[in-house]
């Protein structure tokens, strides 16, 4: 039951959702004006005491909103792990030189930032290139040649006290020392042992081992009895295992399961807090499967410190913490769970807006993110017979409504903050209020830092984020601290204006439908969908053509992925027939261009909706077929609506006056079956040309049903005619024809050269697009973080087999970096799962046929052969 509410909360209307949080905050009117008093008397004490840190003085200073913010972000990102001077040197000049540093001299309360910009300035100015001729050209240029080892050195210690400021020690044992001031004073700490999602199994031991090492050493430093009073360690899920996705469940769960069991025994013994981070959404499911694995395991009986991350920027945060008491209930356990408002914001909407999903799954206003944090803090307050919460906050008015909410209470709960920020507002509850307070800290080399810090600001950076607004004057104490509920209740709860759903991102043009096959309910129908197409079943293909014959060339087609398999038979089409057809789309063609423009339109956009609504056959037999993995053919699919749609657009936009020429010959490949062949014919139908098409030899199946489909949704017969067969029998004659008014052609250039003088001979005046191979190249310098590097290198080298003309073929790699990210891609490859695409969990379906798979062995062996080869992995 909690699982359907958590799967089905995405899906539910932003303005409904937030209607009902807004409910079950169970704050009157009364409430929410004591809570806004309260909120802005914190304000104001904070400003009185003019202790924002020297971050928040930072962020307030050089928000994401300034130029200078954003070239500090990116300068720090990338500096600390550079090796190479040369590159530094570089990075500093385009990152400084470019910005008005000047126009925050004094600006700052802070005498380090101050200070800091200062430098910036100075930095800039001798950076600068000078054109100026004579003697002052010349000392410029000398002193900036003398000043660039001293401007690195300064630049570099800037962003290393940058990471400083967020980073409490470059090991456990650092961090331990470094903390014990704030322990001193009665806080606890949460250790964060910074590393990202690992890439390979080598980082996954690393990282399980740094994390048993700090329960180690944090052990050694346990103290009381209870365990809220003790420190505690944060685990990402992600850095347990390099395929920590939902299609890799099978393999994925018991590992990561595995794994963590070690890792919470430890802590257990330790007497330590023990909690799993939150992460990206698509992988919430995953994580509960994982904790319920673990927590479920009799050894950690009688443990109060097992944790779980609720992030309440997410749609699904409430029936989360239902699924979780529910847990702790069925196995009799007492759980921490701490509640964030969420750091993947802008990621999730790009996620979902490429995916085409219905909705989102965070909030797209800040204020129904801050209202789900306080229906959530109010039910976690009512669960503390089984639940112990975490407050994991730096924004006034969450601290006071969860205060206000708890009443005299304050040993039921505690807050949370980060390293580095909001410690005035901590200080002050601490004393005031008595509530107990525990310190985020990340601990780990500055170089490490990137990803966590690139989330941090731009949580905290935002002109809206309260560590912002709080050192900023012109904002009043009790704007700080408006009620998100009434802001909420004057918009109407509607989403924000500016970010449409991710369906209606292209409005008026309606967006490709998106599955997300990490979802387990989309995962599900997609399954049963597809199955009545699984194998014995068998299609069939043959000409389309009032002009064909019965008479043709019968093949099987066969199963690149399993070569015994039938997958259907096509008939194939004749040279003659392919005169003929000419003939009659020549004749098809007059009623077609006589229509209106809007008509034709309206044609393409059923086809639209047809090969949406027979999507699962699509999924099956491009898998069948051509060898497609279920995410390639989600792709395929939405391609191909997508062209559909946006030709149906254009012809509206050009009207009656659009640019028919005559007949079309379309030659699509076999790696895009539906969206390449969609799209040719799709323009050519949306101008208001009659089209003959020849699917590639090996996919003639996907382009029968496809065909069907046009028909089916109005296209008249003749003006789309199909062509089964091979290039000398139907392509040759088709592009030989005088008749012809232009070729798509999409496949190699030695074809499209052949193609280009054949109408140059026999049909001068007929246009020739082709879209031809190429050698698509990625350049990886010192800069790049080399994690992102190797995700992106393995998707774009492997998807699909590597079979795809923006497949990538050459890398170049900085010398500096070359052995740590070779090192890295090896054990990237090593992770991905070959085979059957008809598999959920695999990566690297088929070569397409032995043709290709006797070109590509071929070229193995000749690199092999000449020492070339750097890793293979066996396939089946």
């Amino acid at each position: 039951m909690f699982r359907e509410a958590i799967r089905s909360a995405c899906l539910a209307n932003e303005t409904e959702v937030v209607r009902n949080l807004v409910v079950a905050s169970e704050l009157d009117e009364g409430d929410r004006q004591a809570i806004s008093e309260r909120a802005a008397e914190l304000v104001q004490a904070v400003r009185s005491e003019g202790k924002v840190g020297t971050m928040g003085s930072f962020l307030a200073e050089y928000g994401l909103s300034t130029g200078e913010g954003v070239a500090l972000m990116c300068l720090a990102e990338a500096m600390l792990r550079v090796p190479d001077t040369l590159t530094v040197d570089e990075l500093i000049r385009d990152k400084i030189t470019p910005h008005d540093w000047a126009a925050h001299i004094g600006d700052s309360g802070s005498i380090l930032v101050n200070a800091s910009t200062w430098g910036l300035m100075l930095t800039g100015r001798i950076l600068d290139d000078d054109d100026s001729a004579g003697v002052v050209g010349t000392l410029h240029a000398l002193v900036r040649r003398l000043g660039e080892p001293m401007i690195r050195r300064a630049v570099g210690e800037a962003m290393a006290e940058m990471g400083s400021q967020f980073v409490l020690g470059r090991n456990i044992e650092e961090a331990i020392a470094r903390g014990e001031g704030m322990t001193g004073k009665g806080y606890t700490y949460s250790f964060d042992m910074l590393g990202e999602a690992a890439r390979t199994e080598k980082d996954a031991l690393r990282y399980h081992a740094a994390y048993a090492k700090a329960i180690a050493s944090i052990a050694e430093h346990v103290t009381a009895d209870d365990i809220r009073d003790n420190p505690g360690i944060s685990v990402k899920l992600s850095a347990l295992h390099p395929r920590y996705e939902q299609n890799q469940r099978d393999t994925t769960l018991p590992v990561i399961s595995d794994r963590l069991m070690t890792l919470a025994r430890a802590a257990k013994e330790a007497e330590i807090g023990f909690n799993i981070d939150a992460e990206e959404a698509d992988r919430l499911e995953l994580s509960l499967d994982v904790i319920e694995m673990v927590l479920s395991d009799p050894s950690l009986a009688d443990w109060d410190g097992f944790g779980i991350v609720v992030q309440a920027y997410g749609r699904r945060a409430m029936p989360t913490l239902e699924f979780l008491y529910d847990l702790a209930g069925r196995l009799d356990r007492r759980i921490m769970v701490r509640l964030v408002k969420g750091a993947y914001w802008d990621m999730e909407i790009k996620r979902a807006q490429v995916l085409g999903l219905t909705d989102y799954p965070v909030f797209t206003r800040k204020a129904h993110s801050d209202v789900s944090y306080l229906a959530c803090a109010r039910r976690l307050l009512g669960l503390t017979d089984l639940i112990y919460p975490q407050f994991a906050t730096h924004n006034a008015h969450s601290v006071a409504a969860i205060l206000h909410i708890a009443r005299d209470d304050r040993n039921g709960f505690e807050f949370q903050r980060l390293h580095g920020m909001g410690e005035a507002i901590h200080d002050i509850v601490k004393q005031a209020e008595k509530s107990r307070c525990r310190i985020y800290a990340p601990v780990g080399a500055h170089r490490d830092l990137l990803a966590y810090l690139v989330r941090r600001l731009l949580e905290n950076g935002a002109n809206s984020s309260f560590v912002n607004q709080i050192i900023d004057l012109s904002v009043s104490p009790e704007e700080i601290a408006r009620d998100p509920s009434a802001f909420a209740e004057q918009t109407g709860f509607a989403p924000h204006s500016a970010i449409p759903r991710p369906v209606d991102i292209f409005a008026p043009r309606r967006h490709s439908r998106g599955w997300d096959i990490t979802h387990p309910a989309d995962l599900a129908g997609i399954e049963a969908g597809r199955a009545p197409f699984a194998a014995p079943y068998q299609w069939s293909a043959r000409p389309v053509s009032p002009a064909a014959g019965n008479r043709g060339m019968v093949r099987d087609v066969m199963n690149p992925a399993r070569p015994d398999e039938v997958v259907g038979t096509v008939v194939e089409a004749s040279a003659e027939l392919a005169r003929n057809a000419v003939s009659v789309a020549i004749e098809a063609k007059l009623g077609w261009g006589m229509r209106a423009a809007a008509a034709r339109a309206r044609i393409l956009r059923k086809i639209a909706d047809a090969y949406e609504a027979n999507a699962n056959e699509i999924f099956a037999l491009v898998a069948r077929e051509a060898g497609k993995t279920l995410d390639d053919g989600v792709a395929e699919v939405r391609e191909a609506v997508d062209f559909l749609r946006y030709y149906a657009d254009e012809a509206e936009r050009l009207g009656d006056e659009g640019d028919a020429r005559g007949v079309i010959v379309c030659i699509s490949p076999w790696n895009f079956p539906l969206a390449i062949f969609t799209g040719q014919i799709a323009a050519a139908l949306a101008a208001g040309n009659s089209v003959v098409a020849k699917p590639a030899e090996q996919t003639p199946l996907i382009a029968a049903r496809a065909v069907a489909w046009m028909l089916e949704a109005g296209v008249p017969e003749g003006v789309i005619q199909l062509l089964p067969g091979s290039g000398t029998e139907v392509g040759a004659p088709l592009t030989a024809d005088p008749r012809i008014a232009g070729v798509c052609f999409t496949g190699s250039t030695e074809v499209a050269k052949i193609i280009d003088r054949q109408l140059a001979n026999t049909a001068p005046e007929a246009m020739l697009i082709a879209e031809t191979g190429g050698i698509n190249a990625m350049i990886v310098d010192s800069t790049a973080l080399l994690e992102q590097a190797t995700r992106d290198i393995v998707r774009a080298a492997f998807q699909s087999a590597g079979q795809r003309c923006s497949a990538l073929r050459v890398l170049y790699v900085q010398n500096d970096v070359e052995l740590k990210l070779m090192e890295m891609l090896e054990g990237a490859m090593d992770a991905l799962v070959t085979g059957d695409p008809w598999e959920i969990s695999t990566d690297v379906g088929p070569i397409i046929d032995a043709e290709a798979h006797e070109t590509i062995s071929g070229y193995i062996e000749a690199q092999a052969s000449a020492g070339m080869v750097v890793k293979q992995l066996p396939v089946p």
